[in-house]
């Protein structure tokens, strides 16, 4: 498997993660309603339940460029370098959200979104080719 499938893998453990942040120590947890208790948290634990819900959302457009870029014949390395810088600037997005540093959270999720579409538009150039 390559890098950049790896990653695809990764990116859709994120939220995963952030779930498990966002109910690390389960103070009051109710599992019998896990979405309403999230809803009902402040601080870091709202921030990782954000972060959980933006990590399901950017997975498929980051997982559908992989693949397109893969089909396309987009160069095998810069594919797995965009993967790569995705994941990072993600975890970097994790992080900030949970910090609540929103100018840095912003920071990373351009450069997330720009591997993405760096990945579309590579694909374009390699079907012209």
């Amino acid at each position: 498997m390559t890098i950049a499938f790896w990653c695809v893998f990764l990116a859709g453990i994120l939220p995963y993660i952030c779930a498990g942040v966002a109910k690390w120590g389960f103070h009051h947890f109710d599992n019998h309603n896990p979405r309403q208790w999230l809803a009902s948290q402040t601080g870091y634990r709202a921030r990782a339940n954000a972060a959980q819900q933006n990590s399901f959302e950017a997975f498929p457009f980051f997982a559908v460029a992989v693949i397109v870029a893969s089909l396309k014949g987009v160069t095998l390395g810069t594919v797995d370098v965009l993967a790569v810088i995705f994941i990072l600037a993600r975890l970097g997005f994790i992080a900030s959200y949970l910090m609540d540093k929103a100018s840095l959270r912003s920071v990373f999720w351009i450069v997330a979104i720009f591997c993405v579409i760096s990945l579309f538009i590579l694909s374009g150039i390699a079907t012209l080719s």
